[in-house]
């Protein structure tokens, strides 16, 4: 375990070393490629770049999460091309049956919950979902965004607060305490989407 603990750290400084100089373009990129393709220490990533430079913690922020929400478009067209057979091979379909409930209820939702979770939440699995289930593009892409914007966030002020080490912090959290960081952030995805939509009806309200 301290082998593997020491050769994550290893990629993770090696990663930051190639991808500092980049600025806030670093920070898409990783945020790019860990959605797309490869597991990356994400968090490690944009948290050592918050800590480095704290007053641009928002922009990194902001960036993270829109390299994320592009990233998974490429997950999501395998998904589409893939269809029903290709998720179901991945899930079980008694797993994927419960997903598309979880849609058919609140589709925004059941994207943006998952975006808000670190690993070992199986986002991508989400991704592929939403992608057979026919979710518009645009409504899929704004909730993984405003998921990971709520994931970064809780990131950026631990980190101001705590210093890098709120990163490992987080993976301990989520794994020991899987069940209660799903309520947890069902709860906070639920607020913020009650707010998107109380204030859309009362600008429909006042327009009228």
């Amino acid at each position: 375990m301290h082998t593997i603990k020491k050769l994550l750290t290893r990629y993770t400084n090696f990663l930051w070393a190639l991808l500092s100089p980049l600025g806030v373009w670093g920070v898409f990129a990783i945020a790019a490629i860990d959605s797309a393709l490869l597991g990356m220490p994400l968090d490690a990533v944009v948290g050592g770049y918050i800590y480095a430079k704290p007053q641009l913690f928002f922009l990194y922020v902001i960036m993270a999460s829109a390299g994320s929400a592009l990233g998974s478009i490429v997950i999501y067209v395998i998904g589409y091309k893939g269809g029903e057979v290709l998720i179901e091979k991945r899930m079980g379909k008694e797993r994927f049956d419960r997903m598309r409930a979880r849609f058919e209820k609140q589709e925004f939702v059941a994207v943006m919950i998952p975006a808000m979770l670190p690993p070992p939440a199986p986002f991508k699995l989400v991704v592929l979902s939403a992608a057979v289930l026919e979710m518009k593009l645009s409504r899929f892409l704004l909730a993984i965004f405003a998921g990971r914007v709520v994931r970064f966030l809780i990131l950026a002020v631990l980190v101001l607060y705590l210093g890098p080490s709120a990163v490992n912090l987080i993976g301990t959290m989520i794994t020991r305490h899987l069940g209660l960081s799903i309520v947890l952030a069902a709860a906070v995805g639920t607020g913020i989407v009650w707010l998107i939509w109380s204030r859309r009806g009362r600008r429909e309200a006042q327009a009228e």
